[in-house]
């Protein structure tokens, strides 16, 4: 029984110590990423941020609590390419389907995602946003690895703005980007 009972106590210690350390954790977190509430006030801002957060060096964590707040619920990010077989495919991911998918890698690789020319249209609330952009592993990098568009979808509520969704494509050499949405 003397057994049992020191057993039972040295698990009811063990959990205690791990219910710590994941609280800890936790606070860490908290402490380190903060949801900045004024990056939403204009729509510049938004776009603004939403490069932002998804930029850094190798080794960078992302604020994704920021990423988030960005997103109306049910928000999504539709990127859109060939396939193998030469076929236009999308694909529809959640902001947590993005940071699972992608998170891993923007920190092992570096990378940052610059704003080069942008198109904005807007009827009462709603908000159409073509983005040209350039991928880059370092900011220090001169030439993209990469470039493309985002054509993005906002609301604002007459509080904030909300990205609705976000539905790109990168440049090919057989879908070059037209010259009217370069600088």
């Amino acid at each position: 029984m003397k057994n049992l009972f020191s057993f039972l106590l040295i698990g009811m210690l063990c959990l205690n110590i791990q219910a710590q350390k994941k609280t800890k954790n936790e606070e860490k977190e908290t402490v380190e990423f903060k949801i900045d509430s004024s990056s939403v006030l204009t729509l510049n801002s938004t776009i603004k941020s939403l490069y932002n957060v998804i930029s850094g060096e190798k080794g960078k964590e992302r604020n994704w609590k920021q990423f988030k707040f960005l997103f109306k619920p049910d928000a999504k990010l539709i990127p859109s390419g060939k396939d193998k077989s030469g076929t236009y495919r999308v694909r529809y991911m959640s902001p947590n389907d993005y940071i699972k998918g992608s998170g891993k890698w923007l920190v092992e690789n570096g990378f940052f995602e610059k704003e080069i020319h942008r198109e904005v249209n807007s009827f009462g609330n709603i908000t159409q946003v073509f983005s040209t952009y350039e991928a880059f592993y370092s900011e220090n990098d001169e030439k993209p690895f990469m470039r493309g568009i985002n054509s993005i979808q906002l609301l604002n509520d007459g509080e904030r703005w909300w990205v609705i969704n976000i539905y790109w494509t990168q440049e090919s050499e057989e879908n070059p980007i037209p010259k009217k949405y370069l600088p």
